[in-house]
């Protein structure tokens, strides 16, 4: 019996029960970039004299609070699922 050879990477049709350590350290990583993110651009609002520049800032930085909430919804939900 031959085997099949992959040539190209399949894709998996849904995500394990579980997240691997090295997923949840690059998960931590990126909560704490999108914090570092939203805090550095509230800072900066706060000394933008130009409306419109403030206005950019605020939102660049409630972008990264929205990113923030997503991805610890999705750490939670998962050490739901795994209790």
């Amino acid at each position: 019996m031959q085997q099949e050879q992959h040539t190209g990477s399949q894709t998996m049709p849904q995500p394990p029960a579980m997240i691997s350590t090295k997923d949840h350290l690059y998960l931590t990583d990126m909560l704490s970039w999108n914090l570092n993110a939203a805090k550095k651009a509230h800072f900066f609002a706060q000394f933008c004299t130009i409306p419109e520049v403030n206005q950019a800032i605020e939102k660049v930085c409630q972008m990264h609070e929205k990113h923030y909430q997503l991805i610890l919804e999705q750490l939670n939900s998962q050490n739901k699922q795994t209790m």
